[in-house]
């Protein structure tokens, strides 16, 4: 009786020891270790969390079926201000200094812009538009890039050099000029985030193939594909199983590094007018809006840099610390 307990304790001793340290938990827990790494956790859940209260809120109409309408959140709280409607003359003075400025207003703590908008609301529902961009973009990015480097690494052969072929055709493309040809052809001439989307996820493609492609040459030479493919399981499903999720982990740390490069070329094509279209909030529109009053009104700019220099940062911090707790030869 002592012997199998004995044993079995030794038998899921090594389980639960795999588990513990490959787990979701224990890769949080790696993450909170390291400082820098938390405080950037931090941020990426605080920049989230506005993007989804603001997202919610600037979609009210369509998930109530028109039983509410949009921006009921910002107008019912005292610190925010419907984020896309011109005061009329008289109701808001434009261009208002921030609060600690000697002309400012504790009710504008970061001023107005030049239509007279508070501009602390448009900082914080400019976070719906960058974030959710930047997530949606590296998603389409990420998933296409996956299906493909799977693909092309686990067949090889003909179809390796096929699709290859065809994902350093893209790859030799300049990311901006593809995603301002792009939105601007299928936009008709009018371009829309939504074009932009797609765009910058299409160039993502075949950076995220060729990652996901190196690590499935090393997979699927490994003993448990060998013996699934002996074992009568089809192709698709031996990808699905077992090589996709055993070559994950590099692609996810660089699918977290990667959301705040999108975050800067969204910022970048708003800036350039091929991006969010007014008077929908968004940092790189607010940041062409207020080149023209660089001498005048410095704060118009200052703003919206850091809330892209502060999520950035928060995106490659905790893509850092992921990186260290997902990488073997740190762990072993």
């Amino acid at each position: 009786m002592a012997i199998g307990e004995s044993q079995m304790d030794s038998d899921a001793g090594p389980s639960e020891d795999v588990e513990a340290k490959y787990g979701w938990r224990y890769t949080l827990s790696k993450v909170m270790e390291d400082t820098t790494a938390r405080w950037g956790l931090y941020v990426v859940v605080f920049v989230l969390l506005i993007s989804a209260y603001t997202m919610i809120d600037s979609n009210l109409s369509r998930l109530t079926f028109g039983a509410m309408s949009d921006f009921t959140f910002a107008e019912t709280l005292p610190i925010f201000d419907h984020p896309e409607r011109i005061p009329p003359p008289g109701e808001g003075e434009p261009n208002v200094p921030p609060a600690f400025h000697a002309d400012g207003s504790l009710s504008t703590p970061l001023g107005t812009d030049p239509n007279g908008r508070d501009y602390f609301t448009r900082i914080v529902y400019g976070a719906q538009v960058s974030v959710s961009v930047g997530i949606a973009s590296t998603l389409i990015g990420f998933v296409g890039g996956t299906i493909i480097g799977a693909v092309s690494g686990f067949y090889g052969g003909r179809i390796d050099d096929l699709l290859m072929r065809i994902v350093e055709t893209v790859y030799a493309i300049p990311p901006l000029i593809l995603i301002i040809v792009f939105t601007v052809f299928v936009s008709g001439g009018s371009p829309d985030i939504t074009y932009a989307i797609v765009g910058v996820g299409i160039t993502f493609i075949p950076v995220f193939a060729r990652i996901i492609r190196s690590e499935v040459l090393s997979v699927r030479e490994m003993d448990y594909i060998e013996a699934a493919r002996a074992s009568g399981v089809k192709n698709r499903n031996i990808i699905r199983r077992h090589v996709i999720p055993n070559s994950f982990a590099p692609v996810l740390v660089y699918a977290t590094l990667q959301i705040g490069v999108t975050i800067l070329i969204v910022a970048g094509l708003s800036f350039l007018g091929y991006g969010a279209q007014p008077p929908t909030p968004d940092w790189g529109q607010m940041l062409n809006t207020s080149h023209g009053y660089m001498h005048s009104n410095v704060w118009l700019s200052i703003w919206p840099g850091l809330a892209i220099l502060i999520t950035i940062m928060g995106f490659n911090l905790f893509g850092d610390g992921l990186q260290d707790a997902l990488d073997p030869r740190i762990n072993d």
